[in-house]
């Protein structure tokens, strides 16, 4: 007899539901109707967003797009079953689709945790580009002037469609794509042999960049921009983060830190207290750009539906720059 779920059921806690987003990860082609019902659970539960704030128009290619992208497909660098071409179209004049590798939904291995905990890092910039990536991305096409002959560092950047947007869309004359999970920096890597010939002169280069280690003498206080989106999460990596800011960001009063991030409970609060507290001077601003703001607007009215389990706390970025000195 088929066993179906009676009014008596106890609901499943969180966690056991945040267990099922990890066992739907180690196994995506399972099918059973046990995985169907737990699906829709942990649906309500995750925190992943399905569609986001769709600034930047993407698409998917099959698993045989054109070897014309040029990416490496013999030998060890072959594309895996595990990976596929998303190619985002810039919202900006005639820059043509950047096109990026990486992870299909919900493909995380058993060795991605090993990597992880040899590193200390987590594995979050594999699982997809996040909301507040693409609003990052598209504030900095909107923004271009901020990058113009400057030297920009993207941290923690996954698969840094923000720092490819301001290598392909702005007047950088540098742009340094960092993460502390060297999966994603080979990621990166291949992405950047991709689309090279989409960044005209300006140098753009991946680096694994842990936040808590040493950073290389020769990055210290060089960068004129730092962009960020959605690092502050992991509240044991505040204090690394923020001496990564001030160690890497040049003492310049026009130098500046651009962050997006939800304030996801206190975790933003937090961070920005371990801002002051190095002597760091901020702004925090709820509505930077009309057009996030107006989607921003419906999502919590429920006028698009494309986004039924949007909460603000999560999902929402505000805006946060950072400086050396007060804000005139």
């Amino acid at each position: 007899m088929e066993n179906r779920p009676t009014a008596y059921q106890r609901p499943s806690s969180d966690a056991s539901l945040r267990w099922g987003i990890l066992r739907r990860s180690l196994l995506p082609r399972s099918s059973s109707r046990t995985d169907h019902g737990l699906q829709e659970s942990t649906d309500n539960i995750s925190r992943k967003a399905v569609s986001g704030f769709n600034l930047i128009y993407w698409r998917a290619l099959d698993d045989h797009f054109p070897e014309t992208l040029g990416y490496p497909l013999k030998g060890k660098d072959a594309l895996k079953p595990r990976d596929i071409c998303i190619l985002y179209k810039l919202p900006v004049g005639n820059i043509p689709e950047i096109s990026l590798i990486q992870r299909r939904g919900n493909c995380i291995e058993l060795n991605d945790f090993e990597v992880s905990t040899r590193h200390d890092v987590d594995t979050t910039g594999l699982v997809c580009c996040w909301p507040s990536e693409d609003v990052l991305a598209y504030f900095c096409i909107s923004h271009s002037d901020v990058f113009r002959s400057k030297k920009v560092l993207e941290l923690g950047s996954g698969y840094g469609l923000a720092g490819f947007s301001i290598a392909a869309c702005t007047d950088a004359s540098e742009v340094v794509i960092s993460d502390g999970n060297p999966e994603v920096v080979d990621y990166i890597q291949h992405n950047i042999s991709i689309n090279a010939g989409h960044f005209g002169e300006r140098r753009v280069s991946a680096m694994m960049l842990h936040w808590s280690q040493e950073h290389p003498s020769e990055i210290l206080n060089t960068f004129d921009v730092i962009v960020a989106s959605d690092c502050t999460f992991f509240k044991e990596f505040h204090e690394s983060l923020a001496w990564s800011v001030i160690s890497l960001l040049k003492h310049s009063e026009e130098s500046e830190a651009i962050f997006l991030s939800p304030k996801r409970g206190d975790s933003l609060e937090k961070f920005l207290q371990k801002i002051r507290e190095i002597g760091l001077h901020y702004q925090l601003i709820e509505n930077y750009d009309e057009t996030v703001w107006n989607l921003h607007q419906k999502f919590l009215k429920g006028k698009n539906n494309s986004w039924p389990n949007y909460d603000k706390d999560h999902f929402y970025p505000l805006l946060v720059r950072i400086k050396f000195f007060p804000f005139s």
